[in-house]
């Protein structure tokens, strides 16, 4: 932690990537600019070096992750989903409820193709977060811009929390099929 004096460029970086790294939880930018005692935006900025240094950091709705390699591989599938922003909750806890990661959502726009945004929600804590936040700060979805119409790619640990996820999405008719 800071004791109140600003620490400067690279070794502002360097903590930033022990801080990530050791960090079990996502840290925000707010958490990461009072522990250097800099600006949040010198934090994005921060990050933004880091990122074009090869560095994994992701940056969700809960804060920034160091994209560590797990030891143990999970399984990863696409999936196209659509429905009203009002049933996002839902569709993310019959997810998360099955085990299930959400790492992305991606949507395919007219004008800049396509568009892919990290969201990381493994928990209805997380899923409850990301769905007060956006309605907090009177956000749009990404789906918004589609219709509906979106992608997920989801992680789980066996096909078969991933088919059974499927089969309860498609059960509420969130599931995008022929």
């Amino acid at each position: 932690m800071s004791n109140g004096k600003k620490i400067l460029g690279d070794a502002r970086r360097k903590l930033l990537i022990e801080w990530l790294t050791l960090s079990a939880t996502p840290l925000t930018g707010t958490e990461l600019s009072k522990r250097t005692n800099v600006s949040r935006q010198v934090i994005v900025q921060d990050i933004s070096i880091l990122k074009a240094q090869k560095h994994p950091i992701i940056a969700t709705a809960q804060g920034y992750i160091y994209n560590q390699l797990s030891p143990k591989t999970r399984i990863s599938r696409m999936i196209a989903c659509q429905h009203s922003p009002d049933q996002t909750r839902e569709e993310l806890y019959i997810l998360v409820d099955h085990g299930i990661t959400v790492s992305q959502v991606i949507v395919e726009h007219a004008i800049y193709g396509e568009i892919t945004a990290s969201l990381m929600v493994s928990t209805r804590v997380e899923a409850d977060h990301f769905c007060n936040k956006v309605e907090q700060t009177n956000s749009s979805l990404l789906s918004e811009l589609t219709n509906g119409v979106h992608l997920h790619l989801i992680e789980a640990d066996t096909n078969e929390q991933i088919e059974n996820a499927i089969q309860e999405l498609r059960i509420k008719g969130f599931i995008l099929e022929d």
